[in-house]
């Protein structure tokens, strides 16, 4: 089956990308010796914002490169390729902090195998730059000297969060922010949402496909964002301040709790039969370390969902006073939030753009606070007082 860029096949979700998906078809038809052998590289790095589809771009990628027609979406080599059973496809995503030396060196020692049904060995990353700089150097040497049919699809927000050895090492495919109009007509196709709904989920989510998703196939998705956009005419004390933030952190932390609760029991157990610590009277040494370890390892992924968590309630914020400013500008731009227009006019007319700005900064802060680790409680008190303060 031919594809179409964007349409059809492995392509069809990524909206908006047509140049993306023509160099990614150049390169397969090179890898299949019927193009430019030019086109093809042995390690790629995909670059764009949040949800514009860059780790769908590196995963139709990896199928297409399988698939003996280039990609159409319907055989057994694309189905398996694109949801990671495929034996010659190693997707890799993680809910830590990062991913360290140990977890790229078995990343390496993997590519390193020939095929075992596929034309490549492909090693799609969606988070590379959460690589450590020992990891970075274990990973180094594999795309410095790579096997003659393995394939590194290196995925991140832009080139510039990839260390500088690496990304020097790849060649860079750019996706953008898809539009509006794209993501709602996706939303039709795909999900089949009604198409006000979709409009709104599209417009809402600014550009961020997965959000878009969530927000109309989820009514509780919409409510927290409701919430959350209700705050700013809220904020009206210290106390009202405290609370909000308190309520904000609280409600990440569940949100972590119920999505990690049932898989940390499930890890657990699983380690402790591996260890054989099921067996009464069974010891095995070392076995308390592994144990730490994996917890370890799960306080860090519920970490990383909170924080994850609040950064959407930074985002939604960040549109509101996109609003407040637009309209105290009078920039003339289309509102994100128009079911709140009697909100933002309200705080508009009361404040002036400049501290509309600075409110802007305060969130900008608390983003940066928040990942280089500072508790999410004082990050987020810090936040509501600026946008409950005067101005």
């Amino acid at each position: 089956m031919t594809t179409t860029a964007g349409t059809t096949g492995v392509w069809a979700d990524l909206i908006g990308q047509d140049r993306v998906v023509e160099t990614l078809q150049r390169a397969v038809r090179a890898a299949g010796a019927g193009g430019n052998r030019h086109a093809m590289s042995h390690a790629w790095l995909l670059t764009g914002p949040p949800g514009s589809g860059r780790s769908n771009a590196a995963r139709a990628f990896a199928a297409a490169l399988q698939c003996a027609v280039g990609g159409c979406g319907e055989c057994n080599t694309c189905t398996t390729s694109l949801s990671g059973a495929h034996p010659d496809v190693t997707l890799v995503r993680t809910e830590a902090l990062s991913i360290g030396v140990d977890e790229v060196r078995e990343l390496v020692r993997r590519a390193a195998m020939a095929p075992t049904m596929g034309r490549y060995q492909a090693l799609v990353v969606e988070d590379a730059d959460r690589i450590t700089e020992r990891g970075a150097d274990a990973l180094l040497k594999s795309i410095e000297e790579p096997a003659a049919r393995t394939v590194w699809l290196l995925c991140a927000p832009t080139a510039e969060d990839v260390v500088a050895t690496i990304r020097s090492r790849c060649r860079r495919v750019e996706l953008s922010t898809p539009s509006t109009a794209a993501i709602t007509e996706l939303l039709r196709r795909r999900d089949g949402v009604e198409p006000e709904l979709a409009a709104f989920a599209a417009r809402v989510a600014q550009g961020h496909i997965g959000r878009a998703r969530a927000l109309a196939r989820n009514p509780s998705v919409r409510e927290r964002r409701q919430e959350v956009l209700r705050l700013p005419g809220r904020l009206r004390s210290l106390g009202t301040c405290l609370d909000a933030a308190a309520t904000l952190v609280e409600a990440a932390t569940q949100e972590a709790t119920v999505l990690t609760a049932e898989l940390d029991a499930r890890e657990r157990t699983e380690l402790s039969e591996a260890l054989g610590l099921t067996t009464r009277g069974v010891r095995p040494r070392n076995a308390q370390a592994a144990l730490r370890e994996l917890e370890d390892q799960q306080k860090a992924r519920a970490k990383r969902i909170q924080r994850d968590a609040l950064d959407r309630v930074l985002t939604e914020l960040t549109s509101f006073y996109r609003d407040v400013l637009a309209l105290q500008t009078g920039a003339g731009a289309e509102p994100i939030n128009a079911e709140f227009a009697d909100d933002i006019a309200e705080l508009a007319r009361r404040t002036t753009p400049e501290a509309t700005v600075g409110k802007l900064d305060a969130i900008l802060a608390c983003r940066t606070a928040l990942e280089t680790n500072v508790a999410p409680l004082l990050a987020m008190e810090s936040l509501m007082l600026t946008l409950g303060g005067p101005g």
